[in-house]
């Protein structure tokens, strides 16, 4: 690895410190921004120009006050806990204006989907691709023999019970209900909920449905939002207990499924997440009209969405990009989330694949896109990020449906200590050992004595104990 990926202080490097903070954040940006009739905007900078503390502060996501989310959230926790499915109802329809009789299907009672042939053949492909890659990351059981007679191995078994959460507020995520459905069905994992908030006559999205019933989900929870996480971790009437939760969402979800996991429903959950984001590192060699297409792929998602580009060394076309955004921006039907995204979205300027890389990895996207020459061989020098897409034929909406990864992903910089959805994520493992007579006879001296140190007798003694055993036994043989 080149060293200077671990610091980037060239003279004058990532870290330089030249004028103040706030000359530097706003001159360079006044200069390079860019406004579009639907008001898109980004922030540019120079990281050559910024010092150390201005570097940080860009890895830092628009902020998100859970304080006051979680005063919200914390009643409607408690709610559904003591009232259960007349809780449900209610924050459905006082939230999604929907009037539910029942909130949970049982999937194998509901009749099969009519899709488009044409639709139901993508979700067909995706299915398959997910499928492939997430069965190729079945463990292997491996026994460990230590010494001899000492032999110990991990075994693997499923979550018995999971709930899935596919968002459906602003845009209906069937691919979400693939994501995480299809390692569910892999693992064997044997109650499977999946909460969606139904349309307003109280059905469920028929792709969902699809899905589901492709990917052997066992019941659909007819709720969004913090009550349908709330729902699924306590139980209710109708509403099977789940022992760990998965899938995006709004801040409300997410901070849900935080007050939960440290709650008396003792589940856990997949990871803490944020708003959806990508990280596109560009050089000259990279299409202006695909960058802006990849930015707005992203920043689509919502108004709290964040993008970065990352221009990596000379020759770029700024100004094609941004051209380019502007257009493509004001040609989305949801080209208002999209210019609400860039506001607080920015480029910074690299002089080189080295700084750009060190960029990416301090700021830990949820989406990395490489879109330089010879991208490959930068990919083992990437150290924070939930996916990565290398090269100018893999956009990151590949990864969001059918390539074959999982697109439920750590934002908000947690890609530097989580990982994305993956079989293991449906997993536990336990740890099993077993010993011979010779081998306790060998390994159990070094324990008592142990065990000795730490002043636990009865440990001690449930070694010393069958040592004594065995030594009885093998003086009788002799005789």
């Amino acid at each position: 690895m080149d060293c200077r990926l671990l610091s980037i202080n060239r003279s004058g490097g990532l870290f330089a410190s030249t004028r103040s903070t706030h000359q530097r954040l706003s001159s360079y940006s006044q200069r390079r921004s860019f406004y579009c009739t639907t008001n898109c905007s980004m922030k540019s900078y120079k990281l050559s120009d910024l010092s150390r503390t201005e570097v940080d502060s860009l890895k830092a996501r628009p902020r998100i006050d859970f304080s006051s989310i979680f005063s919200v959230v914390q009643p409607i926790v408690d709610d559904v806990r003591t009232r259960g499915d007349a809780a449900v109802k209610d924050y459905t329809r006082r939230f999604d204006k929907v009037e539910l009789d029942t909130i949970v299907e049982t999937v194998n009672d509901l009749p099969d989907p009519v899709l488009d042939p044409a639709v139901q053949e993508a979700f067909d492909v995706a299915y398959d691709n997910i499928y492939a890659f997430h069965a190729a990351q079945k463990p292997v059981e491996k026994i460990v023999e230590n010494m001899e007679g000492v032999r110990c191995k991990r075994v693997a078994r499923c979550i018995s019970s999971v709930g899935l959460y596919v968002p459906g507020g602003t845009a209906v995520l069937p691919s979400t209900a693939l994501m995480l459905s299809v390692p569910a069905q892999i693992a064997g994992c044997k109650t499977i909920v999946l909460a969606t908030p139904p349309a307003q006559d109280g059905s469920i999205c028929k792709e969902v449905l699809y899905c589901a019933k492709k990917a052997g989900v066992t019941h659909i929870l007819k709720a969004g939002g913090a009550q349908a996480i709330s729902a699924m971790a306590w139980g209710s009437e109708s509403c099977p207990k789940v022992e760990k939760i998965y899938g995006p969402g709004n801040q409300y979800v997410t901070a849900a499924k935080m007050i939960l996991q440290n709650s008396e429903a003792m589940i856990s959950i997949d990871m803490p997440a944020g708003p959806s984001e990508v990280l596109v590192i560009a050089d000259k060699h990279a299409s202006p009209v695909h960058i802006a297409a990849d930015l707005l792929s992203q920043a689509e998602h919502g108004p709290d969405s964040q993008v970065v580009l990352v221009v990596a060394g000379e020759g770029v076309d700024v100004t094609a990009i941004e051209d380019e955004i502007e257009k493509q921006c004001n040609s989305l039907p949801r080209g208002a989330f999209a210019s609400k995204a860039l506001s607080h979205s920015f480029i910074v300027h690299a002089r080189d694949m080295v700084e750009a890389i060190a960029f990416s990895n301090l700021y830990a996207p949820e989406h990395l896109i490489i879109n330089v020459k010879d991208a490959e061989k930068w990919e083992s020098f990437v150290e924070n990020a939930g996916s990565v897409f290398l090269g100018e034929w893999t956009p990151e909406s590949v990864g969001d449906y059918a390539s074959g990864t999982n697109h439920v992903l750590p934002t908000y910089g947690y890609a530097r200590m989580y990982s994305g959805v993956s079989l293991d994520s449906f997993l536990k493992y336990i740890t099993v050992q077993s010993l011979t007579e010779e081998g306790l006879r060998k390994l159990g001296p070094y324990v008592a004595t142990m065990a000795e140190i730490e002043g636990l007798d009865a440990h001690k003694r449930a070694v010393t104990l069958r040592l004594k055993d065995i030594e009885a036994r093998q003086v009788s043989n002799l005789r």
